[in-house]
């Protein structure tokens, strides 16, 4: 069975710091690209940052500046760093992976449950 298991949502004073996790659980043939989307109530969900196997990034530009991602590929676990975060960065921040199936050698996207996290002002 594989999947991604996300954590470090909360709440947060605004100007405060958040730490998200998101490692992936299973065997696979490789990872490639992983990332952070999040989705505000009643807005579509966005990609916040995404980083690939070789450690290239790209960010939305309403957090450039403010996160970081990054990642530990032999613990297939990707990060993102939340500094001076803003009420409007309240949101269920979604982990999502690109990843090759071990036996069938197959395309396979995972998503996270979802973790809150929601900065008062």
């Amino acid at each position: 069975q594989v999947g991604l298991v996300e954590s470090g949502g909360g709440l947060v004073q605004a100007g405060g710091s958040l730490r998200l996790s998101c490692a992936a659980s299973g065997t696979f043939f490789s990872i490639n690209n992983m990332g952070w989307y999040r989705q505000a109530p009643g807005k579509q969900r966005e990609l916040v940052a995404a980083i690939s196997s070789g450690g290239s990034t790209n960010y939305a530009d309403s957090v450039k500046g403010r996160f970081t991602i990054s990642r530990d590929n032999a613990k297939n676990t990707v990060y993102l760093q939340m500094n001076s975060l803003k009420p409007e960065d309240t949101a269920v921040y979604y982990c999502n992976a690109r990843a090759i199936a071990i036996a069938t050698r197959r395309d396979l996207e995972l998503w996270g449950q979802g973790t809150l996290v929601t900065v008062s002002s």
